[in-house]
């Protein structure tokens, strides 16, 4: 590595820890919005057991997630997002594994 590449390394290293210390305003930030959980599980009129089963995940975690006690995140964080905006698709893809379970 050339010195001068070392160099912007160093001070990209040393500006990072300013800003995790407080020292500095980072040049950009991002906020997600946490999903509504409940309101995303009413709009498919489901009850918690039935929308916990949808999704894939234990009713424990959906409750704690409407409670505000835990929030999703990673992929289950994605998923309410494509739940959200795109139910159809959600649909697409639940209802042949219900109809497999069911028959």
């Amino acid at each position: 590595m050339n010195d001068e590449l070392f160099e912007d390394l160093l001070t990209s290293v040393r500006e990072g820890g300013a800003i995790l210390r407080g020292e500095k305003e980072a040049s950009r930030t991002f906020v997600l919005d946490k999903p509504d959980v409940k309101r995303i599980r009413e709009r498919y009129q489901l009850s918690q057991t039935e929308f916990a089963a949808l999704l894939g995940i234990n009713v424990k975690t959906l409750q704690n997630w409407e409670q505000g006690r835990r929030n999703p995140r990673g992929a289950a964080r994605v998923l309410l997002q494509v739940a959200a905006k795109h139910p159809d698709a959600v649909w697409d893809v639940v209802e042949p594994a219900i109809q497999l379970v069911q028959n």
